[in-house]
């Protein structure tokens, strides 16, 4: 069976899965297989998403499972995004009332993070109908690569992205089995929609590190909305780069001073 929750359009067998690892056919139905899988659950600072400009100085709890639908050579999370792991079950009720206990400290709602949340789409989408329910926010931090009619839905319940613009360039992206197109429908989708957006582009020694890298992201986040945030972050050796040497400092610097010509709020991520 064909499933059509990103562009990838896996064609999935009985049992089997797709490219993310996290959904599967069941009774002939294309279905989530990590409904309920929690591989990460934390009370962080929202500033950590990154959410610069989205009720500063909250917190809000953080929560992972496994899967993702792209292949990012660098991914930190690689032990959790390349396919099933070991996980705790929780509903989405026992979620919310996680959430709930933790407002004295501060948490305003959830955040559905770590691996790439939209490959459990069913689950986010329940967990964030209950938490809109129960007076909390939702927050996204994806590689925004979700089909156009279920990133829309979830726009009626998720209140901030966070979202990756890996590189302005298509052949880039198809690297890193990305489809540049859907993302940036989606950002528009999404801003467009009134939802807080930010964006983040994690600046890759040999990847996405030139002065035309950064000038043609810029354009194509000022053809969406000059105000929307975007932080520029620093690359660490990770996943399958490890031998790769950090982004030298002097890069990140000089796209920050490129970025703010046009955009209003630049940031520097993981200096």
């Amino acid at each position: 069976m064909i499933c059509d929750n990103c562009s990838h359009n896996c064609d999935i067998s009985e049992g089997g899965d797709g490219l993310c690892h996290a959904r599967t056919v069941c009774g002939k139905k294309v279905v989530c297989s990590n409904y309920g899988k929690i591989t990460s659950l934390a009370l962080d600072p929202i500033e950590k998403k990154p959410l610069a400009m989205y009720h500063p100085g909250s917190k809000i709890l953080s929560a992972g499972s496994y899967g993702c639908n792209m292949r990012c050579m660098w991914c930190q999370n690689d032990s959790i995004s390349r396919g099933p792991v070991e996980a705790d079950t929780l509903t989405c009720e026992e979620l919310i009332a996680i959430a709930e206990e933790t407002r004295a400290r501060g948490n305003i709602g959830i955040a559905y993070t770590y691996n790439e949340p939209s490959v459990g789409y069913e689950f986010v989408l329940d967990c964030a109908r209950l938490a809109k329910q129960n007076g909390l926010v939702n927050v996204m931090v994806t590689n925004g690569m979700l089909s156009r009619s279920r990133f829309d839905e979830l726009l009626k319940y998720v209140d901030a992205y966070n979202i990756d613009l890996k590189s302005p360039k298509p052949e880039k992206y198809a690297q890193v089995g990305g489809d540049l197109d859907l993302i940036l429908a989606n950002i528009r989708s999404a801003s467009e929609y009134g939802r807080h957006v930010e964006l983040t582009t994690l600046v890759v020694p040999g990847f996405n590190d030139t002065d035309e890298d950064i000038a043609r992201v810029v354009s194509l986040i000022e053809a969406i909305d000059a105000k929307i945030p975007l932080h520029i972050t620093r690359f660490f050796p990770a996943g399958d780069m490890r031998d790769t040497p950090p982004t030298d400092l002097d890069v990140l610097y000089r796209f920050r001073d490129i970025a703010a010509k046009t955009l209003e709020n630049v940031f520097l991520g993981n200096v």
